[in-house]
């Protein structure tokens, strides 16, 4: 096509009609809407995820870290959304309910063997949020039909383990455990690192937590009222059921 004087200096259309063209074209590549709604979590947890939420369509991948799993949970099983776990045998509706899951809104697959990745792809399809632990490889075609599943239910994905394309990855370190006195006590609260790398930002974000608090919630720190981006940084998710510790010998 040869390009004319006229075609230069033609002004670029900006009305409407070429707006929701370039909309339509970036929700396609993106693989969601743009302006579809986060679903909610605790605000300790909001400011260090893109856009203040969980992603329709997104999947996340996360350490083996109970509580962040359930603090995830929290705040979409009680706004009405139904959510599965998959692959976690060990998962405990006390401490579930502890962190603030509605169990009522709770689906629990533990043991789906070696067909875990078609079964998480299965609860997708009816569930607007699913948590797995993978018990082995996914392959590169399978991960990709998941990920168009996802994207056409406007379902989210929670990976305890490294993902393929995750909207996000969470890593949960430096534990502080909180109550134990001269000797004796009971560890009533955990103050974590929260670090969350995306693909959005040149550098991930980082934030102290307690996970849980006194109460078994999640909460912020006073540290945690201002989130700073960091250099990334290996961490190692640990245990978060309240223990009784006393001095012997």
């Amino acid at each position: 096509m040869q390009l004319t004087a006229q075609h230069v200096h033609e002004p670029i259309d900006q009305g409407p009609s070429t707006v929701a063209r370039l909309r339509a074209q970036l929700e396609r590549v993106q693989g969601r809407r743009l302006d579809a709604p986060v679903l909610p979590v605790h605000p300790a947890l909001a400011a260090l995820l893109p856009g203040g939420g969980l992603q329709p369509g997104a999947a996340y991948s996360l350490p083996r870290s109970t509580s962040l799993l359930l603090a995830l949970l929290a705040l979409p099983t009680q706004a009405g959304s139904w959510c599965g776990v998959v692959g976690m045998p060990r998962l405990g509706a006390e401490a579930a309910e502890a962190l603030g899951v509605d169990l009522s809104r709770l689906v629990l697959v533990p043991d789906p063997g070696a067909r875990w990745l078609a079964v998480t792809a299965t609860v997708a399809e009816v569930l607007p949020v699913v948590a797995v632990r993978p018990s082995g490889r996914a392959p590169d075609g399978e991960v990709a039909r998941l990920a168009a599943r996802l994207r056409d239910r406007g379902a989210v994905l929670l990976v305890q383990g490294p993902w393929p394309q995750a909207e996000a990855a969470l890593e949960v370190g430096d534990p502080v455990w909180e109550g134990v006195g001269r000797g004796h006590g009971y560890l009533a609260g955990r103050e974590v690192t929260l670090t969350v790398s995306s693909r959005r930002w040149p550098r991930p974000r980082r934030a102290r937590v307690m996970l849980p608090d006194a109460a078994g919630h999640v909460s912020a720190t006073e540290q945690a009222r201002s989130v700073q981006p960091v250099h990334p940084v290996d961490v190692e998710a640990r245990s978060v059921y309240p223990l009784e510790a006393r001095a012997v010998g």
